[in-house]
């Protein structure tokens, strides 16, 4: 599978109520889902850049971390600020669903 990188760039969140045990589904941000608390996100930057999103003390959603993305192959890799890396499978790409493989 070819992944556009440009298809991926773009903000994701975590639809919880699709995931399969093998995979984890995200839909963009514009996306009607049904209310959840808790919901997390991340932004993928056409510069490379990303930043996540997670559920605050008030349930408001908070910006938590970021910095570098990178695609290769079907891998995408989360660079955060100190270089930890965080690697996730793509199993599945469309403009309005993203799926990636349960570690």
């Amino acid at each position: 599978m070819k992944i556009d990188p440009k298809t991926l760039a773009q903000h994701w969140v975590h639809a919880h109520e699709e995931d399969s045990t093998s995979g984890r589904v995200y839909r963009p941000k514009s996306f009607a889902m049904p209310p959840s608390r808790g919901r997390t996100a991340f932004e993928l930057a056409s510069d490379g850049s990303y930043v996540e999103h997670g559920p605050g003390p008030t349930d408001r959603r908070l910006q938590k971390a970021g910095g570098r993305w990178r695609l290769k192959g079907q891998e995408l890799t989360l660079i955060d600020e100190a270089g930890a890396e965080r690697r996730s499978k793509v199993v599945e790409i469309s403009s309005d669903r993203l799926v990636l493989a349960k570690a």
